[in-house]
């Protein structure tokens, strides 16, 4: 018997008594069974190829009516995590975890932890945290969640070697995003903080998931800017752009402002080429600064459906057409007023105009105003006399053919996403200080926007001085609710109390390299409590998706998650102080509750008016505090169902860069299984009326995608589309076909 084997033979032996020790018989016999062929088939193996043989026999038993395999695959998995961090780290792999003092003090002695852990947190502390560490809540993951975690997020050393195992992830991130609580009362929340993560009632966004802790790296998720229409503003963009990429942002960017091609620019007629030569600038941007060398960048650009460009810009994500004016690595939203689906409805004619050329001869900019009511306002009386002046140039088309054209890019690509600014915002509740023009990479976050401009260059004493205006250039800081397990633990409002300080906390953590975003994401502190988990919590409560039922639960339960947000922010405002944005805002006037006409509701312990109250009275900390994001990636690590979304299959194959991993349905069993329908097979329009009645108890938005089969006819794809129009949707996200090939935002997941 070789060294090797003998090694094997007593890690067969530990770890078959762990998998007896934790599992039933019935999943552990057919293993242990492998576990013997494999020692007499493969001698030659060492210790850990042996595991991983085993892992994979383990996955080649689970499918639908087997899916605990992907437990036991897990928990041979994470024994080889504890084997290569104790020979790491110098410890005995009986222990598990290893000594969490030592661990922060190699780390960041190597450059790798930020110094503010050990200058904020004393050995007493750090000790006091390890017995808190509960290394049993490695049992929840799932394989592919687990090894999602260990893959991407846990850290590692200069050499790639596992150094810190899951649960310790969870309590340094707690720990980061209580560094500036009072001293006195942090220990409370980190235990809090660590009990809501390592339990995965809830995930935070991936750049903090990836980055709490480090010496490296930025917390947020989300940005937008606005481009103004300028050389030196939209160079300026760019480079803000390409600096918020390299540290793992998702950007989405307005391009409204921009004249159109053709327009006259200092006089000259036909100067200027539009906006898509810009376009092709953060084309290469996108590639070339890549995210933190794991991705390409990661960028959506917006467009306002009368601009002249509309066409060049719908076409621009196509395969055929000539490549100058193909921008293949951006992907693209379209800012759509009511009265153009009006026009739509009705086979009208829509005009195209020039931005420059509106304010030129009108004297107004046309993207700075919407309807303040459905079917009323100043957009449509702009629009009209934009229609009616004979001076200003416009191109006419029918309605028809643009929304065509839209739908065939869908079809072909999964878009333009479509952002409906006007129902947008007339529910912002921060109007006062400006306006929403459109959305980030998601379609999650609509927030106050404003370009910056350069005021003024100079030089002074042989330094060149530029002075600008900093516009609102939105930041977003994201976590999401796991709504299966939180909801059936019955953890809600401990949960969304927690959730929100460790929210708002990123904010004063972040050092973001774009200083009018710093400065913007001062000004609103904004978050997005978002959730993920739905058809997995429809699917325990036994719950059909299309069905009134789902709708009234939809409603029901956001009502509860808004009620319990807004209320823990309004309790932090009255610890630390309301955001700047607060005073003149609906949240102050307490309109924001009168346009969702909110009820006191004993019964479910919803006491609107009193909150209503309290907010007038002590403010909100967050002046925008919901949104609901894709969180694909992080719903895997939770081991839930991603978003809103309903399931592609009960068993599928989730396909990584070098390996295929088996996955199933959450909690599939023999009841559940019945409802848990394919996003295929499920009538859209019941997906839409769910997401209007969560709508309305979230102050941003929702990535909500729609899905079709490869064979539907342009006339059901259109109703889709007036259906969430007509029913107050903000956005929808991808339009998900069986033939096309799609990206989520990694940025976002949340």
């Amino acid at each position: 018997m070789t060294q090797a084997t003998v090694q094997t033979s007593k890690w067969q032996a530990y770890l078959k008594e762990s998998l007896q020790q934790q599992f039933s018989k019935d999943l552990t016999e057919p293993i242990l069974s492998h576990a013997d062929n494999i020692l007499i088939q493969k001698p030659w193996l060492d210790e850990n190829e042996w595991v991983h043989q085993l892992i994979l026999e383990s996955l080649a038993m689970l499918d639908e009516n087997h899916p605990d395999f992907t437990f036991i695959a897990s928990h041979l998995y994470s024994q080889l995590l504890y084997k290569e961090a104790a020979e790491n780290r110098s410890y005995s792999y009986d222990q598990k975890y290893g000594p969490f003092y030592a661990l922060v003090e190699h780390l960041t002695k190597i450059g790798i932890y930020d110094k503010a852990l050990l200058e904020n947190y004393t050995l007493e502390d750090l000790n006091e945290l390890e017995t808190v560490i509960d290394q049993k809540n490695d049992r929840k993951f799932t394989y592919i969640g687990l090894r999602t975690l260990a893959d991407r997020y846990l850290t590692k050393d200069y050499d790639k070697q596992v150094f810190e195992l899951p649960q310790e992830r969870l309590m340094i991130i707690a720990m980061t995003l209580m560094l500036k609580e009072d001293p006195y009362k942090r220990m409370e929340y980190i235990k809090e903080a660590y009990w809501a993560l390592s339990h995965l009632y809830m995930t935070v966004a991936t750049p903090t998931l990836a980055n709490a802790g480090k010496s490296y790296g930025q917390l947020s998720s989300c940005f937008i800017d606005t481009v103004d229409d300028s050389l030196q503003g939209i160079f300026d963009s760019n480079t803000d752009i390409a600096n918020l990429s390299k540290n793992g942002g998702g950007i989405g960017v307005y391009l409204g402002k921009i004249r159109s091609r053709g327009s006259e620019i200092k006089g000259f007629t036909g100067a200027s080429s539009g906006v898509l030569p810009w376009m092709k600038q953060l084309n290469n941007t996108a590639v070339s600064v890549d995210q933190l060398g794991q991705r390409k960048g990661a960028i959506c650009t917006y467009l306002d459906i009368w601009h002249k460009d509309i066409y060049s810009f719908l076409d621009a994500k196509l395969n055929n057409g000539d490549e100058r004016f193909r921008t293949h690595d951006l992907f693209a939203g379209v800012c759509i007023p009511d009265i153009f689906m009006e026009k739509v409805e009705a086979r009208e004619n829509w005009y195209l105009f020039d931005p420059y050329e509106v304010e030129k001869v009108m004297g107004f900019r046309l993207e700075d105003s919407y309807d303040e009511e459905k079917g009323a306002g100043s957009f449509r009386e702009k629009y009209q006399a934009c229609v009616a002046n004979p001076d200003l140039s416009s191109d006419e088309v029918p309605a028809i053919d643009i929304m065509k054209r839209i739908l065939k890019s869908q079809l072909e690509t999964g878009g333009p996403f479509m952002f409906y600014r006007d129902e947008v915002n007339r529910n912002n509740s921060n109007h006062h200080l400006g306006m929403v023009y459109s959305s980030n990479l998601c379609t999650e976050i609509t927030q106050n926007q404003s370009a910056t401009t350069v005021e003024e260059q100079k030089t002074e004493d042989g330094k060149i001085i530029i002075q600008k205006e900093a516009g609102d250039f939105v930041v977003c800081n994201l976590s999401s609710i796991n709504l299966a397990t939180a909801v059936t633990d019955n953890v809600l409002e401990r949960l969304i109390k927690i959730q929100v300080r460790m929210l708002d906390n990123v904010i004063d953590l972040n050092t973001i390299p774009v200083l009018q975003a710093q400065l913007t994401n001062q000004k609103y502190r904004s978050i997005g409590l978002g959730t993920f988990g739905w058809h997995h919590l429809l699917a325990l409560k036994k719950i059909r998706w299309e069905s009134d039922e789902a709708v009234d639960y939809a409603d029901s339960l956001y009502e509860s998650i808004a009620y319990y947000t807004i209320r823990s922010s309004m309790e932090i405002a009255l610890e630390k102080g309301p955001c700047p944005a607060f005073y003149g805002s609906d949240w102050e006037s307490g309109e924001y509750f009168t346009k969702r006409n909110y009820q006191r509701n004993e019964d479910r312990q919803l006491f609107w008016d009193e909150l209503k109250n309290d907010v007038q009275t002590y403010g909100v900390r967050n002046s925008y505090l919901m949104a609901v994001a894709p969180n694909s990636s992080t719903s895997l690590i939770a081991g839930s169902t991603a978003s809103i979304d309903p399931i592609f299959q009960k068993f599928y194959s989730e396909e990584k860069k070098d390996y295929k991993i088996p996955v199933t349905a959450p909690g599939i069993n023999q009841e559940t299984t019945w409802y848990y329908k394919s996003a295929y097979f499920i009538d859209q329009h019941w997906s839409i009326k769910q997401n209007a009645a969560r709508q309305r108890h979230i102050d941003q938005s929702i990535s909500f995608n729609l899905y079709v089969e490869n064979t539907v006819k342009a006339k059901e794809l259109l109703a889709l589309h007036l259906d969430a129009w007509r029913s107050g949707l903000k956005t929808t996200y991808y339009l998900r076909s069986t033939s096309s090939e799609l990206i989520d935002c990694e940025s976002c997941s949340s």
